[in-house]
This record gives C-alpha cells, structure tokens and sequence, in this order.
C-alpha cells in the first residue's frame, strides 16, 4: 500500500499506471468468468433471447435457462440464479477496485491533507479473488454460492475503505474552505483598521478633525491624503473595504505623495494620472490639491475598474491600472 503524500511523484505515475493495466484485467476476467461460470458439468445450457437482454452488467454475458432431465423445473431455476449471483458480485467487486482507484487519484490531485494514515486501499486480496475465479473456468454449482460470499465480503471491505476515504477528502474540502473564507475576514479586518489608523493620524497632525473642505487639501501628507480618500468612498458607492485596495494601489503609485511625478512617462499625482493635466476635468488646482487629484482618481477608478479592487487586481496582474 503506498502512501499518495510521501511517494515520489515518477514512482507514483508509474504504480498508478500499473494499477490501471491491473484494472483492466480485472474487468476483462470478470467478463470472461461470468461466461465461463455458465458451462458446468451435466448441465446443458441454452441462452434465449429475451433473456440475453435482461442481463446489462457485464457485455459478454447472458442468462441462461437449464434443462436437467432428472431435476424438476424450479431447480433449474434455482441453479441459474445461483450463477446471476456469483456474476453480480464479480462486477460488484470490479466496481469497487475502480472506486478504489478514483478515490486515491482525487486525494492525490487535492493536495489536501485527509488526516488519515493511508490514502490509497489495498485491493490486493479482492482483484486475486477474482482473478481465481476467472481462471477456474467452471464452478459446480455446490461452490458457487461459497465463492459469492467470499467475493462480496472482500467487496465490502474494500467499498466501506472507499467510503472512509471520501468522507476524509470531503471534511478536508470543508477544513480548506472553511481555512479561505477566516483568511478573508482577516484581511477585510486588516484594511478596515488601516483606513482607521489613517484617518487617526490625519486628524491628530491637522487643526481641524474634518478632512479639508472641498477644493482644499494642498500640501497634504500622505497620512491626510489616505484620510480624505477614505471620506469620499462612499460618494462612489463603496463600503471600506475597498480602501485597503485603494492604499495598497496608490502606495504602489505615488507612496500618495500629491506631488509625485515620473520623469519617463510624464505621470503625475496621487493617482499618477498620464498626463497629468487630466486631473483638470476635477479642478484647476490639480497641480497642488490632494483632494481634487484624489477626486479625479477615484472618478477614473470608478469609470474604469469599478472599484478600487478591481484597479488593484488589474494592477497587480498587468503592473499597470
């Protein structure tokens, strides 16, 4: 038994590739076996139509009825029952070696931790079972029933192993995704408290607790230019969760120095408007007044990305918003 989280991943490929072939020769024997089971000694067998088409679990196979001269009627019957079963529980048996399969493959490509001490099923002692009554050609229909029960106790074995294992990749999806959403609220959280920090600083270094009034805002620090975008979020329709965005995107841009200018491009401002004299659509003191290049900023944000994050995303995927 090998364990999906420690193995070399060439040496993986290659056991699962081998398991596959082991699989395929599973189902061609359970295929062969169920015909082979049909021809038992003293007995002579004819295979009617109709009956032929009520049997779907193996393409080879087909029921069949029994004539013994010496036997009544519903022994007949019974016996060919007897050969129905052992037939179901060979298919039931390679069903759950493929389960088997699938289920480690899943926790394999997942990359989770299951918590548990094995991630694959030993089907070793099911698919030689099997493979044995493959290769016994005929069964006597005193053994057949012996054999079945044999077959589908490996069976359940193996399927309630299967069931353990999705029930441990199914509660380490939940752990992950459950992992995800905590990292989330942390990070909402996080900006929330910088937008505070902000806005406290803004307010102990300035003469008035309000950011400046309309068209004021010139010579503003950094601190005072992140507190007068975080006032005007919600004119655009956004919550403050978007100002971790917006401090995480401008800090990039200009370290939200109002005076910050590129000499290879010709940006200018907070926003690092291109050119700069864009930000005239916003007011005519756009060369020296954070509030109004943090207005024309916002604005193009808002027209461009929808929203500070969305800015921030492009930004971060193309180096640019």
């Amino acid at each position: 038994m090998r364990n999906l989280s420690t193995s070399n991943p060439a040496r993986r490929t290659r056991r699962r590739e081998a398991a596959r072939r082991s699989r395929r020769r599973v189902v061609a024997a359970t295929t062969a076996a169920a015909a082979a089971l049909l021809v038992v000694t003293g007995v002579t067998a004819t295979t009617p139509t109709s009956q032929a088409q009520a049997s779907g679990t193996l393409a080879d196979f087909a029921l069949v009825s029994y004539s013994m001269p010496a036997q009544p009627a519903d022994h007949a019957d019974d016996t060919t029952m007897i050969y129905v079963e052992l037939e179901s529980a060979l298919s039931d048996a390679a069903d759950a070696i493929a389960a088997a399969e699938k289920i480690a493959d899943e926790i394999d490509e997942s990359g989770l931790d299951v918590r548990t001490s094995e991630t694959t099923v030993d089907t070793a002692e099911l698919e030689s079972a099997a493979a044995r009554l493959a290769e016994a050609g005929t069964v006597p229909a005193t053994l057949a029933p012996t054999l079945t029960d044999d077959l589908e106790t490996l069976t359940a074995s193996v399927t309630g192993e299967v069931d353990a294992l999705v029930e441990a990749l199914d509660a380490a999806e939940k752990r992950k995704a459950e992992a995800e959403r905590k990292a989330a609220e942390e990070a909402r959280k996080a900006a929330e408290a910088a937008a505070a920090e902000a806005a406290a600083a803004a307010q102990s270094s300035s003469s008035t607790p309000q950011p400046a009034p309309a068209g004021g805002g010139g010579g503003a620090s950094p601190a005072e230019a992140q507190a007068i975008a975080s006032g005007m979020l919600g004119g655009y329709g956004w919550g403050q969760d978007q100002f971790g965005c917006l401090v995480s995107l401008w800090n990039k841009e200009s370290g939200w120095n109002y005076q910050a200018y590129n000499p290879s491009s010709g940006a200018f401002g907070i926003p690092q408007a291109l050119p700069g004299s864009k930000m005239a659509s916003a007011g005519a003191d756009w060369q020296t007044s954070a509030r109004t290049q943090i207005a024309w900023g916002l604005g193009y944000i808002s027209a461009r990305y929808g929203s500070p994050c969305g800015a921030w995303s492009h930004s971060q995927s193309y180096g640019w918003y």
